[in-house]
């Protein structure tokens, strides 16, 4: 009869071999699982944590002088487009506007005098005109009674002078005539160089005092004011700035062995670490920076050098995201996401060629409106009819 205590090392060698088996077999299937998995599907999909979100960031200045009175915003406050901001101090704009409408004024009263003055100017060469005919007729009529002995010579002389002082007063009215159609001639009041500068004047000292209300360019969330009650600013100062959210982008930075199959237009999936994995944005690649993020460096690396070791270049990849999405879950510039593309799709060009639409600048209320309404007050109130010299 056999020992047991023989049998244990045995049986346990045994039970050794079955559980390197199981381990082995489980790593095997999970090493063809995972080659499945990266053949079939995860080969497609290119990743990177290293995003941001990305925006405009919309300055806010001062186009004029002046001095604050009032703040209509603040940094985390949501603003619309046009919203007014920030309201200066208008009392040198007030009376800039006053000094250009008198400007106008009083130029339009001058062209205004310079028609008129034509018009009598004309009238003064008719009558020169007349003068001389009727001398010339004189000194005619005395030419021939000189002949017959019925006018003596000193007669013949007068009338010869008077002749010649008509001659000259023609000339004279007409010199002075064309001197002031020169200045008027092809225009009308409303139409003349000098009444045209000066409302020009005007429209600047209307636009000037329209920007001592300071609006917003863009709907977004006002950040980083800077501007106080009671400052006085000078033009171009910053005030704050206008964060539009619902137009952010992510600035993913993949490395350039990750660019071979990315193309414009494939799909690409973002989680946010301010939400978690639970929210996915859905975005579109809409383009490849021209460059490495070295390459725009302030000091971009020189590698003309002796030791020189190879380092991948990582290549920003602007993805654009939908919307609707950032509506319900707004992202915040400089938050960290990932990003992961779907390189499936070949179909698309490795170089995008749309340009990117952004969100115009409000004009300046009705200023232009307002101005010309107060040019045609202006205008009809200071001058006469128009006449063509």
């Amino acid at each position: 009869m056999s020992d047991p205590t023989t049998q244990y090392p045995s049986h346990r060698n045994e039970t050794r071999r079955i559980a390197l088996g199981a381990v082995a077999l489980v790593v095997i299937i999970g090493a063809i699982a995972w080659g499945a998995y990266w053949l079939l599907y995860a080969r497609y999909f290119e990743g990177t944590a290293d995003a941001y979100v990305s925006g405009d960031i919309v300055a806010v200045t001062a186009r004029d002088p002046g001095t604050v009175l009032a703040l209509h915003a603040d940094n985390t406050q949501w603003v619309r487009r046009g919203q007014l901001l920030v309201e200066l101090d208008p009392a040198n704009a007030n009376i800039a506007l006053q000094s250009a409408e008198a400007d106008l004024a009083h130029t339009v009263r001058a062209i205004s005098s310079l028609f008129a003055k034509a018009d009598e100017l004309r009238a003064q060469v008719a009558q020169a005109r007349a003068q001389l005919n009727l001398t010339q007729s004189d000194y005619a009529r005395r030419t021939l009674a000189v002949k017959d002995g019925a006018v003596s010579q000193e007669d013949l002389s007068h009338a010869g002078d008077a002749l010649a002082n008509a001659k000259a007063a023609l000339r004279a009215a007409q010199s002075q005539l064309e001197q002031t159609l020169s200045q008027i001639r092809g225009t009308t009041v409303a139409t003349n160089p000098d009444v045209l500068a000066a409302e020009t004047r005007l429209r600047n000292a209307v636009l000037t005092l329209d920007y001592m209300r300071i609006i917003s360019p863009v709907d977004g969330e006002v950040a980083q004011r800077s501007v106080q009650l009671g400052e006085q600013i000078a033009a171009g100062t910053p005030l704050m700035a206008v964060v539009p959210l619902n137009d952010v982008w992510i600035d993913a930075n993949f490395k350039e062995v990750q660019l071979t199959r990315m193309r414009i237009g494939q799909a690409v999936n973002v989680t946010a670490d301010m939400y978690g994995g639970g929210v996915v944005f859905h975005g579109r690649v809409v383009g490849l920076s021209a460059g490495s993020g070295g390459a725009f460096a302030l000091l971009p690396a020189q590698n003309a050098s002796g030791n020189w070791i190879k380092i991948v270049q990582r290549v920003p990849v602007r993805v654009a995201l939908d919307p609707r999405e950032l509506k319900d879950h707004p992202l915040r510039i400089g938050l960290s996401v990932t990003a992961t593309v779907d390189v499936r799709d070949q179909s698309g060009p490795l170089v995008a060629s749309h340009v990117r639409a952004i969100q115009p600048a409000p004009e300046v209320s009705d200023t232009g409106a307002q101005a010309d309404t107060l040019i045609a007050q202006i205008v009809a109130a200071n001058s006469a009819a128009p006449t063509d010299p």
